[in-house]
């Protein structure tokens, strides 16, 4: 995988590596099929990983990107590893409340703090 992916922008803080999504709409099937192989394939490369996945950019997702999510944290965990989602907007906040998943994943309100609570 390039290390500057179109859907994806990795950088890595310490031993953390922080996974920017860059598509403000991840709504299209295709879409959401790619970003969930490069998550799968981050996954795979890793040893007990440590991903922060940031929002910042994203405005609309769709339940098929929830599922991708629900998946990668069950790779995540299975390889001893964790997980914290940050930067996400108010409403599809709400989508994670609704659903519970704010109770499955750690979400941090800044990139700084998702990096900072793996210490």
């Amino acid at each position: 995988m390039r290390e500057q992916d179109p859907r994806l922008r990795l950088s890595v803080n310490g031993n953390v590596t922080i996974i920017e999504l860059l598509d403000r709409k991840i709504l299209d099937g295709v879409n959401i099929l790619q970003i969930g192989e490069q998550l799968s394939a981050l996954v795979a490369q890793a040893n007990a990983p440590k991903f922060v996945l940031d929002f910042t950019n994203v405005a609309h997702l769709s339940s098929s990107t929830l599922g991708v999510l629900i998946t990668l944290s069950k790779r995540v965990r299975e390889k001893a590893g964790q997980l914290r989602l940050c930067g996400i907007q108010p409403a599809i906040l709400e989508i994670f409340v609704i659903t519970r998943l704010n109770e499955i994943f750690q979400i941090c309100s800044s990139r700084e703090e998702a990096v900072k609570s793996f210490v």
